[in-house]
C-alpha cells in the first residue's frame, strides 16, 4: 500500500464520499491480494461487505435513473454449445478472482443467446441486472448525448453494492457506431468519444456485459476498451439441433398435451437445409405447440416440418417424399395422420406404377 493510498482514505472520509472511499479500498485490497497476503485483503472486503450492510444509504435497488432499467432475472436452463459455455465458464472464472477482467463484449447473430446468458450470469453471481436504456440515453439535440453517456456512467461508478450488480449495454452498436447516414455525423463521434472515455474511467468493481449483431464494423479502438470478446457465432448444425432438443425437452415437461417424441423431432432438424439460431427456434417451437390442434399431440410436430423443411407445406402431403426423405411408416403416421397400413398400400402402389 503507498502513502496516496492512505491519503486518499483520509481525504475521502473527511468528504464523506462513501463511494470512492469504498473503491478505492478495494483496490487497497486487490494489491494486498496480489502481493500475497491474501487474508488482509479477504479481511478488508469482508469489512466492506459489512460497512454495505450497516451504512444507512440507499441501496442499488433503490436507484431512480433515467438511464437505467433493472430487469428481473427468472433461472432458466441455457443450452450453448460446448465452445460457447467454455468460454462462458471462463468469463465467470474471471470475474470471481477479481483482478480488474470486468468488461466482456458478446458479439454474434440475432438470436444465438447473448442476451439471455448475460440475464443468467446475473442469477449464477446472484448480482442485479441493469439494462441501459438507449432511447433516454441518445438525444437530438447538440451535445447532449454525449453529456448522457457522462451521466450513465457517474450512475453506474456511484452504486454502492458494485459487488451485486451487473450492467448491461444491449445492442451498443446504438452507441459505439458513427452512423454515416446521420444528420449530424460530428454529433455521434462525439458521443463515441466519450463512450471510450467513460469506459476507461469504468470502476474495475463494475462487472459490465455488451451485445451486438455488428461487431466486424466497430472500431479497433473501441474494441480494445474490452477485456475479452466472446464469438456467439460458433454454432454447427450438430450444436443446433442439440441446443433446440433442450428446448423442446423443456417445453414437453410444461404441456403435457404434447406428444414427446424426441426421436422425430431431431430428425425433422435433420432433413433442414438451415436451421434458425436458439431464440428464432424456440419461438418457432413455442408457436407450433401454441398453435397446435386440440386432442392432436403430433399436431405440433406437423408445424415444425412445415416451418422448417422447404415446400415443407406441399411435401407433407406426399407420402413419397417424405419416404425418400428418409422417414419410416410410423414417422409418417405421425406427420400425416395416415395409417401406416394405407401409407404402405400407397407407396406400394406407386413402385408398381
Amino acid at each position: 500500500m503507498k502513502k496516496k493510498d492512505v491519503l486518499n482514505l483520509i481525504r475521502y472520509h473527511t468528504e464523506h464520499n462513501d463511494v470512492a472511499f469504498r473503491n478505492e479500498a478495494y483496490n487497497i485490497a486487490k494489491e494486498f491480494d496480489r502481493t500475497g497476503d491474501s487474508q488482509l485483503a479477504a479481511y478488508i472486503i469482508a469489512l466492506l461487505s459489512d460497512a454495505n450492510a450497516l451504512v444507512p444509504q440507499s441501496t442499488d435497488s433503490d436507484i431512480k435513473s433515467e438511464f437505467l432499467e433493472k430487469k428481473i432475472v427468472v433461472k432458466a436452463s441455457l443450452p450453448l454449445p460446448e465452445a460457447i459455455a467454455d468460454d462462458v465458464q471462463g468469463v465467470l472464472n474471471a470475474i470471481g478472482r477479481n483482478i480488474g477482467i470486468h468488461k466482456f463484449l458478446f458479439q454474434g447473430p440475432a438470436g444465438t443467446g447473448k442476451t439471455e446468458t448475460v440475464k443468467q450470469i446475473s442469477t449464477i453471481m446472484q448480482r442485479e441486472l441493469y439494462v441501459v436504456n438507449f432511447s433516454s440515453v441518445i438525444d437530438s439535440h447538440l451535445g447532449q448525448t454525449a453529456k448522457n453517456i457522462t451521466k450513465l456512467f457517474a450512475e453506474i461508478n456511484s452504486f454502492t453494492r458494485p459487488d451485486q450488480t451487473v450492467v448491461l449495454f444491449d445492442e451498443i452498436d446504438a452507441l459505439a457506431l458513427d452512423r454515416i447516414d446521420s444528420h449530424d455525423i460530428r454529433e455521434m463521434g462525439r458521443a463515441t468519444s466519450t463512450l471510450l472515455s467513460q469506459m476507461d474511467e469504468l470502476s474495475e468493481q463494475i462487472i459490465l456485459f455488451a451485445t451486438t449483431n455488428l461487431f466486424s464494423k466497430f472500431d479497433k479502438a473501441f474494441i480494445r476498451r474490452f477485456d475479452a470478446v466472446i464469438d456467439f457465432g460458433r454454432y454447427t448444425k450438430e450444436d443446433l439441433i442439440d441446443v433446440a432438443t433442450g428446448i423442446m425437452n423443456d417445453y414437453a415437461k410444461q404441456f403435457s398435451f404434447i406428444g414427446k417424441n424426441i426421436r422425430l423431432f431431431k430428425k425433422i432438424l435433420s432433413k433442414a437445409e438451415q436451421l434458425p439460431y436458439p431464440g428464432e427456434m424456440k419461438n418457432l417451437i413455442r408457436s407450433a405447440i401454441a398453435f397446435s390442434k386440440p386432442n392432436d399431440e403430433n399436431d405440433y410436430l406437423r408445424r415444425i416440418y412445415i416451418a422448417l423443411i422447404p415446400d415443407g407445406a406441399n411435401a407433407i402431403q406426399d407420402i413419397r417424399i417424405l419416404r425418400d426423405q428418409g422417414f419410416t411408416l410410423r414417422e409418417i403416421e405421425v406427420l400425416t395422420g395416415i395409417s401406416r397400413s394405407t401409407a404402405a398400400r400407397e407407396m406400394k402402389g406407386a413402385r408398381d406404377e
